[in-house]
């Protein structure tokens, strides 16, 4: 359960979904097991690879060692400190204020303009250029770091030899489809962009009020909230995209030589995190 729990209730999703106010399909907590699930993530093609790159470390030499050498010693607390830095870098990257437009010395009416300019803020475009450009940040920071970790797991025993070259197989081929969905994030956060606009002009209709751009970013404000609503989006993507590099650090604990599983730590593998949302 607690598995099914992780692979379908991840923040993204639960967020995504509160926004689009959809409700999961029924049935959804419960369509299957893993192998059940990559089986929509993979065409033909890509199923017969899996299985040649299965049998390739069932069979090649290198990965079964002699039962009687030492198992190879693992740095994993090397391992939680790169990944732990990772992380506060790139959530001190989500939560840091954003860069303001400088607004220009007079609108059109030649009234001065004391500071950022709201109605520039206004436009999506600017938004979409600092996710996107936070995404990329991430997608850069954490490929190297995943690299890192097989490239340690591949010097222990030979169970993470073999989940390190599983691993690369698996980031290889479901490339293509986590950037589609990671691409289409922004557009999510367009139209909840324009459905808090929208009621907080409502709002103000309702109450007979004017509207002011001065307090659209102060608290209560539409731009206020949807700030909010960015980061927390940064943030879920985040944690989705953590996951492959906590489960690659979860197996070198259970291994030979490591610590043992964190306090509280799940089942997952490196994998699974695929299917997440």
């Amino acid at each position: 359960m607690h598995q099914h729990h992780r692979l379908h209730r991840s923040r993204l999703v639960r967020l995504l979904q509160q926004w689009t106010q959809v409700q999961a399909a029924p049935g959804r907590a419960d369509r299957g097991d893993l192998a059940e699930q990559l089986s929509q993530w993979l065409s033909t093609v890509d199923a017969v690879k899996l299985g040649r790159w299965l049998h390739q470390l069932e069979s090649a030499d290198g990965f079964d060692g002699d039962a009687a050498d030492p198992v190879p010693a693992l740095d994993v607390p090397a391992l939680q400190a790169g990944l732990d830095a990772a992380r506060a870098e790139l959530s001190a990257l989500v939560v840091a204020p954003p860069t303001r437009a400088r607004a220009p010395r007079e609108r059109a009416d030649h009234t001065p303009v004391p500071g950022p300019d709201p109605e520039t803020e206004a436009d999506f475009a600017t938004h979409a250029a600092r996710y996107l450009a936070t995404q990329k940040q991430m997608e850069l920071r954490l490929a190297t770091l995943r690299g890192d970790m097989r490239q340690h797991l591949s010097g222990g025993p030979a169970a993470l030899r073999r989940l390190a070259a599983l691993d690369a197989a698996m980031e290889q081929m479901l490339a293509a489809r986590e950037q589609k969905l990671w691409a289409s994030l922004p557009g999510h956060l367009e139209r909840r962009m324009a459905h808090r606009r929208t009621r907080y002009q409502q709002q103000l209709e309702a109450a007979g009020q004017d509207d002011d751009p001065q307090r659209w970013r102060v608290p209560g404000g539409w731009l206020h909230g949807f700030e909010q609503d960015l980061r927390a989006l940064l943030q879920a993507e985040l944690e989705v995209r953590l996951q492959p590099l906590e489960g690659l650090l979860e197996a070198a604990r259970a291994a030979p030589g490591g610590n043992g599983p964190p306090a509280g730590a799940g089942n997952e593998t490196a994998t699974e995190t695929v299917t997440d949302w």
